[in-house]
């Protein structure tokens, strides 16, 4: 009988540190760090291999999904413009809320998601390079600017829209609703423009 107890014992103490050791791998990779002095965010700049989801709130809250302090990265927030830089060879993830967000600006590999809508008066995106963007808006105006080979998926309503892209760019706005658009392409210094209404 104490034979059986003892292994038992030995069993379980064997288990629970098994367990114990598997939650700690399994966790430690998706360390994420909350900057808490994050305030008025109106403006964001990404650099690099970062992925950025962006949502509304009612406060202004950055989080970051990777071991920030110890790894390649860049986050600052100066006068209301939070600029973002990773050119590490995995994509560095954070999720935004913004209460007053009115820009949007993405360079290189850098991807753009909206989680939820964008709810905005005006709001300004530009992508470059090969930057990505995939944005639900709902706002009264918006200004996109799609150049290089960057890409844009856009869905959602605005009334006034300004849409400027080169032919190199991709652009999908077949989910996109504008009262009033003016779509402009342009290729080699040749730009083409377009009056859409009711689209």
């Amino acid at each position: 009988m104490k034979t059986q107890i003892l292994t038992i014992a030995a069993v379980l103490s064997l288990a629970l540190a098994t367990s114990t050791n598997t939650f700690a791998a399994t966790h430690s990779s998706s360390t994420s760090t909350v900057l808490t002095d994050v305030k008025h965010i109106n403006k964001i700049d990404v650099r690099g291999n970062v992925e950025l989801y962006v949502s509304d709130g009612t406060t202004d809250n950055v989080k970051v999904y990777d071991k920030y302090y110890s790894e390649n990265a860049f986050v600052q927030n100066q006068n209301g413009v939070l600029r973002i830089a990773s050119y590490k060879k995995e994509k560095l993830v954070i999720w935004v809320t913004a209460a007053e967000l009115q820009s949007i600006t993405a360079y290189d590999n850098a991807s753009v998601k909206s989680f939820g809508k964008l709810n905005s008066i005006n709001l300004e995106v530009n992508l470059y390079n090969r930057a990505a963007a995939n944005l639900e808006m709902e706002a009264y105006s918006a200004n996109i600017n799609v150049n290089d080979q960057a890409t844009a998926n856009l869905t959602g309503t605005v009334n006034d829209c300004n849409l400027k892209y080169n032919q190199s760019a991709t652009v999908n706005s077949t989910k996109f609703v504008a009262t009033n658009m003016v779509r402009k392409v342009s290729s080699d210094g040749f730009a083409k423009a377009e009056q859409v209404a009711g689209l």
